[in-house]
């Protein structure tokens, strides 16, 4: 029983092997166990009945494991208007266009957050946004976002993560998640890459609760604060916007 849910030990198990393939996408039984911190007899067993219903495939030279078809299946079926990733695209590559600027969405996963879209530039020089990228949330302007437009306890609870950097302080950031609620965006100057600064803003469903950070991105020779500062208006529009769209 966790926070009053009652959940099926096996069933976490196989979606936390699943999971694993977020971040490779292909693994030996022994590399499954030890990013899933299970006993690789357990993992065999779990691979055997993933396998025979195909949400894994086995590659018989190799002995790793991929993804298999039925996932493929699965997200098939997944309609634009259940996938913000999909439904905001559009208003995404027009923000590109518009700012000639790599465009990211994030959506916040447990104490990261998660990029689950990203229209790259055109820029010869560009900063790449991989989708799927998993980031801490104490750095970056849309980690920022995230937590400052969460709740209360949400935010205690992303604050209290045991490997929170003490190059962080708590007390400061606390005062920057103030700033960054009452002007609507957060900026990100070199935070998590030398190089790179950001701007992102929030999306807020049409049930007002926060879906996802929406963010510009480039180089810092291109992006400088003073620019960063006069692009959040457009983008805080844009993701109001895209806020109208998800119910």
């Amino acid at each position: 029983m966790e926070d009053g849910k009652l959940t099926v030990r096996a069933v976490e198990r196989a979606l936390d092997i699943l999971m694993c393939f977020t971040r490779s996408g292909s693994l030996s039984l022994t590399e499954i166990a030890g990013e899933a911190g299970l006993h690789k007899s357990t993992v065999h067993r779990l691979m055997t009945t993933l396998e025979d219903k195909g949400f894994v495939s086995r590659d018989a030279s190799t002995e790793k494991y991929r993804l298999g078809i039925k996932i493929w299946e699965l997200s098939a079926h997944l309609s634009n208007t259940d996938d913000p990733a999909l439904l905001l695209l559009p208003t995404m590559e027009k923000l590109r266009d518009e700012l000639e600027e790599t465009v990211s969405l994030y959506v916040r996963d447990g104490r990261e957050r998660l990029r689950i879209q990203a229209v790259q530039s055109n820029q010869a020089i560009r900063r790449v946004a991989p989708v799927g990228a998993r980031l801490p949330l104490y750095v970056g302007a849309s980690s920022k976002i995230l937590v400052a437009f969460a709740s209360e306890r949400e935010q205690e609870y992303i604050l209290s993560d045991p490997i929170w950097p003490d190059s962080v302080a708590r007390s400061a950031f606390r005062d920057q998640l103030k700033s960054i609620r009452a002007a609507g965006y957060a900026i990100s100057v070199e935070e998590r890459e030398q190089g790179a600064t950001s701007v992102a803003a929030p999306i807020f469903d049409l049930k007002g609760n926060l879906a996802a950070a929406l963010s510009v991105s480039g180089p810092l020779a291109r992006l400088p604060v003073e620019k960063l500062e006069g692009y959040a208006p457009l983008l805080m529009e844009r993701a109001r916007q895209m806020g109208l769209m998800i119910r």
